[in-house]
């Protein structure tokens, strides 16, 4: 019988069973970012330790970075502190850091892959349980704590569990308005946000294959919401075609080599999986989440769910989210009104993302009732959109341009939801609390779906302004 990729990398990077019954995983790319860092390196500091490979360790800033006025030092005090602690850590150990004058910056999840980074057959860990977006280019790749952040950045491993895997077979060809946001979130819908607990997700099928670099990420980087431990999809041509050329892939004879190990790393025809899930992609339709978790998801045409459309145990956090989110059971989602839009974050702000986006917005205006904001998730990103002019479209139409950075996808920099509001956002979590205000609301979505959103001041089915 043959082997899934996960077995194969997994196999690869085993250094030894350990007495606890776990494997002593080799970290391949270990990638830091400000918020988890700190603790870790002063951790190392107390234990006199060194950084023991850190040419495999790259640092960047993203979290609490603002995106209008990056002048130093930040306004917020916190954030300034963390800016300074990475500064002289990463100075300190010897580590790259990509900072907010490094035309490298951006979101830890966008410019590990643009910088060729992250690759097949790896294994990578950051201390952001997004991490596991790097699987797209399959590789096995994980979120950690900071006192993992510690061990990997001491030894370059991790005590790991092994993981069963689940393959997640996608069919058929995804149909207008329709994006890798909305395959992940109805994903999620169907197996639940504990769904995954114990296994990693392979995404897999005609629907997954057709997608490009970018939108594979976007699957991946939400395998965590469905409580995988990482999500990944096999390499293929798409892969290969986008990693030849980056700034840390090999060259010349070296890639053809590099190519044929990628290869050999992908599932076995006759791999074993511990459970597989089949999905008609073709059925599905625009996405957005009513309530409080990214399961509670249902198609732009839907209803909010009543109680009793529901499982047993899905009743008592819906009725949570009927308070929380001011929804009624029955309510169409159409015709939501929203008072802020956000296109940015790990999971959608490439320049794919904000290509889509611009379609819907160009010779629009934004709704007088909405606070709209794009934010790229690079520089690099930033300079691209620039370069084809998707700034000014989106200038036009009344939304504000943005520096890069992780923004309003959590609470952690200036860009926040006040008091009650509305959110129609393209990040990854819809959390109480999640975009800064205690109160706020959010309802996630693909970006052109908000970018629909923010022009009709409610919940729009993007098909119609397509």
């Amino acid at each position: 019988m043959g082997q899934s990729l996960f077995q194969k990398v997994w196999d690869a990077h085993s250094v030894r069973r350990l007495p606890s019954g776990q494997t002593q995983l080799f970290i391949g790319l270990h990638l830091i970012h400000e918020v988890t860092s700190p603790q870790a390196f002063q951790m190392m500091r107390e234990l006199d330790l060194k950084v023991a490979y850190p040419d495999r360790t790259f640092a960047t800033v993203d979290h609490i970075v603002p995106t209008d006025v990056r002048t130093r030092p930040f306004a917020d005090e916190m954030a300034e502190q963390m800016m300074e602690a990475i500064e002289e850590n990463t100075k300190e150990f010897d580590i790259p850091l990509f900072d907010i004058n490094n035309q490298s910056q951006g979101i830890v999840h966008v410019i590990g892959p643009e910088l060729g980074l992250t690759q097949p057959g790896m294994t990578v860990a950051c201390g952001d349980s997004h991490t596991s977006t790097h699987g797209a280019f399959g590789a096995i790749a994980f979120g950690i704590g900071t006192s993992q952040v510690r061990d990997v950045l001491a030894t370059q491993c991790l005590a790991m569990d092994p993981l069963k895997v689940r393959q997640v077979n996608v069919s058929g060809d995804l149909g207008k308005g329709v994006y890798a946001k909305d395959i992940i979130l109805n994903i999620i819908r169907r197996l639940g946000v504990k769904g995954g607990v114990g296994y990693a997700y392979e995404f897999a099928g005609d629907a997954i294959e057709h997608l490009s670099m970018e939108e594979r990420m976007t699957i991946c980087n939400m395998s965590i919401e469905g409580g995988a431990r990482a999500g990944y999809i096999n390499p293929d041509e798409t892969t290969y075609e986008y990693l030849k050329g980056r700034k840390h892939v090999t060259s010349g004879d070296g890639y053809g080599r590099a190519v044929d190990w990628w290869k050999s790393m992908a599932s076995d025809d006759d791999a074993h999986y511990d459970d597989i899930y089949e999905l008609d992609g073709a059925s599905l339709e625009p996405t957005v989440t009513w309530g409080i978790t990214p399961g509670q998801a249902l198609y732009v045409t839907e209803n909010v769910p009543k109680l009793t459309d529901l499982a047993d145990d899905d009743r008592d956090i819906a009725g949570e989210a009927y308070d929380y989110m001011g929804l009624h059971p029955g309510q169409p989602i159409t015709g939501t009104p929203i008072d802020v839009a956000f296109i940015g974050s790990c999971t959608n702000s490439r320049i794919s993302d904000l290509r889509e986006a611009a379609k819907i917005v160009k010779g629009h205006k934004v709704s007088s009732k909405v606070k709209p904001l794009v934010v790229p998730g690079s520089q690099e990103v930033l300079k691209m959109a620039e370069a084809e002019g998707l700034h000014e479209v989106f200038e036009e139409a009344g939304f504000e341009w943005r520096g890069a950075g992780c923004s309003m996808c959590l609470a952690m920099n200036p860009d926040k939801l006040q008091g009650r509001q509305v959110c129609a956002s393209s990040s990854n979590r819809n959390f109480k609390g999640r975009q800064g205000s205690p109160e706020g609301r959010t309802l996630l979505m693909s970006p052109a779906m908000v970018a629909a959103a923010a022009i009709a001041g409610e919940v729009v089915d993007v098909r119609t302004m397509m």
